[in-house]
């Protein structure tokens, strides 16, 4: 089998758990994942984002992502609220979202693919889990999938 070209992919993450985002950042630096990580905070703010409002009008610092690394439990507007919202806009919906969350509920995991999620991980317990995780992702997500330019 050819692996396609690899080239970074702009991920947006959104997760209010300030530590949880920085050990993302360092599980993909420490899994050589190829990337642009941007992050917001809450359901309110990834929305804002992706619709370039608020303090993301500029689409430069606000690209189009290629993918979404969605928490479920947030504030303002949680993740399962966004993901239904954003997957209900044409112009949104297309973009690949993986909830990673904390939660084992199996409604939270049905509600989520019922909602259009491409993949429901829990969150790994350790570093270790969460470097393991972010280059399996990577190598998913960059190197196997066909992703849209647009």
């Amino acid at each position: 089998m050819t692996r396609k070209q690899t080239q970074p992919i702009n991920i947006l993450m959104a997760d209010d758990d300030e530590d949880d985002r920085l050990l993302t950042v360092d599980a993909l630096a420490e899994s050589r994942v190829l990337n642009n990580l941007f992050c917001v905070e809450d359901g309110v703010e990834l929305l804002e984002f992706l619709r370039h409002e608020g303090k993301y009008t500029d689409p430069a610092s606000a690209p189009r992502p290629s993918l979404i690394l969605l928490d479920l439990n947030m504030p303002r507007k949680d993740g399962r609220e966004a993901l239904q919202e954003l997957k209900s806009d044409p112009k949104l919906r297309g973009i690949p979202v993986v909830i990673l969350t904390t939660s084992k509920e199996e409604e939270d995991m049905l509600r989520g693919y019922d909602l259009g999620c491409a993949s429901y991980i829990t969150k790994p317990v350790n570093f270790e889990g969460l470097v393991e995780l972010m280059r399996a992702l990577g190598r998913y997500w960059i190197e196997f999938v066909e992703l849209p330019s647009e």
